[in-house]
């Protein structure tokens, strides 16, 4: 007898790529082959058109400049471009090696890597702390946290606008007006938000900001960079040298297809977002609610479902949801739940046996972060798809606590 199908429901480690976006992809790889940067002849003039048009695309989604977009592979190496760039452009040109950096206990490991390289090189590394997993609030950035860390030799601040596993979204617009006041550059980590919230680089006031094409529908390999180029102009460090691509700013060929990919799944998400939110919000909630009904003893990790800002939003992603078991296994109940795809802990930091470092800033103690699931909801989820969720997190959970109960007895 086959097996059922398996449930995906960890849509913030990776999401299935929307059939239009490959469709549109599709030419740029067996037709439209050509090199972007040959611009001799008519197969290179179409890639260079098809980018520039994409690069435009991307640029309007997010009320950028098209020259303030850099391609990349993805986040990780925007932000490694980001962090980097500004801080080893600094010390070339100053000559200075005690720059002072500021980010968040809850950053992603592409931030936390790249800022901790920075600081055995020489830089003062500051990582602020979070509201607790007590509040309503929980993981939540204060803004005065950031205005307190702040001194002259700041260069650079890097705070993410959600979190990839709490789903917290951070209050960038405050920070960007303390660091301008202070003039210290804003880096954003927006993975988790672009395509899913409404993200405006004018609005959030941020200098830098990463994002991926995978996180939102496109393909994986494609990322890009904002970098502002007016009040004030940033200027980086170039990490890829060698071609002087994109102005010198990322040498290699253009991945066309890929660019394509990530300007459509953009374009599919804003135009789709409004109702998306609400879909997903209803969903996450209604897998929520079935868990603690069936569970009972289940804790919520990070920000309460309808905690909002000040402005009235939402302080928790809509497809985000995370939750601590208590007395199982993480790693264990994923290996019990052959027919669920969902994560424990950081995906990018599978291999790490520890518990979530996101939750451990939380304050929450070793054990009860060990018991945590991670559930992204994303685009081509259902109801049925949460059902079955809460039938398999209850029978697994029941099995390993039979189970443990047995071996205490």
């Amino acid at each position: 007898m086959p097996l059922p199908p398996v449930v995906y429901l960890d849509n913030h480690a990776t999401t299935r790529v929307d059939p239009r976006v490959v469709e549109a992809m599709l030419p740029y790889f067996t037709e439209e082959f050509g090199n972007s940067g040959s611009a001799s002849h008519s197969f290179g003039k179409t890639a260079c058109d098809a980018v520039g048009q994409s690069r435009d695309a991307v640029a309007a989604h997010i009320s950028a400049l098209p020259r303030e977009i850099i391609f990349t592979s993805g986040a990780t190496e925007s932000n490694n471009l980001a962090i980097r760039g500004v801080v080893e452009r600094q010390q070339r040109q100053e000559k200075k090696s005690r720059a002072h950096l500021v980010s968040v206990r809850t950053e992603h490991h592409s931030v936390l890597g790249p800022l901790q390289r920075l600081a055995e090189r020489g830089c003062r590394l500051t990582l602020l702390d979070v509201e607790p997993a007590s509040s309503d609030r929980a993981g939540w950035l204060d803004p005065e946290q950031v205005a307190n860390a702040l001194c002259d030799e700041t260069v650079l601040v890097s705070v993410m606008l959600a979190n990839n596993e709490i789903g917290v979204v951070q209050p960038l617009s405050e920070i960007a007006e303390i660091c301008h006041d202070r003039g210290v550059i804003l880096h954003c980590d927006a993975t988790q938000a672009v395509g899913k919230l409404p993200v405006d680089v004018s609005v959030l006031g941020v200098d830098l900001m990463s994002f991926s094409g995978h996180k939102l529908y496109g393909p994986k390999g494609v990322g890009a960079l904002y970098v502002r180029s007016r009040d004030p102009i940033v200027r980086l460090e170039p990490q890829i040298i060698g071609g002087g691509q994109q102005r010198g700013r990322r040498s290699g060929t253009l991945n066309t297809p890929g660019i394509v990919g990530l300007a459509t799944a953009l374009e599919l998400c804003v135009q789709e977002m409004s109702d998306e939110s609400i879909r997903l919000a209803a969903l996450r909630n209604r897998l929520w609610t079935g868990l603690k009904e069936r569970l009972g003893e289940v804790a919520l990790c990070g920000p309460a479902l309808d905690t909002k800002d000040a402005h009235s939003d939402l302080l928790r992603l809509p497809g985000n949801l995370n939750v601590a078991l208590g007395d199982v296994d993480g790693e264990a109940l994923l290996l019990a739940m052959e027919n669920l795809a969902v994560s424990s802990g950081a995906t990018c930091a599978s291999n790490d046996p520890g518990p979530s470092h996101v939750l451990l800033a939380l304050g929450m103690d070793a054990d009860l972060a060990r018991s945590s699931l991670r559930f992204g909801l994303g685009r081509f989820n259902t109801e049925s798809d949460i059902d079955v969720a809460i039938e398999s997190v209850t029978a697994g959970v029941k099995q390993l606590r039979q189970f443990g109960s047995k071996l205490g007895g």
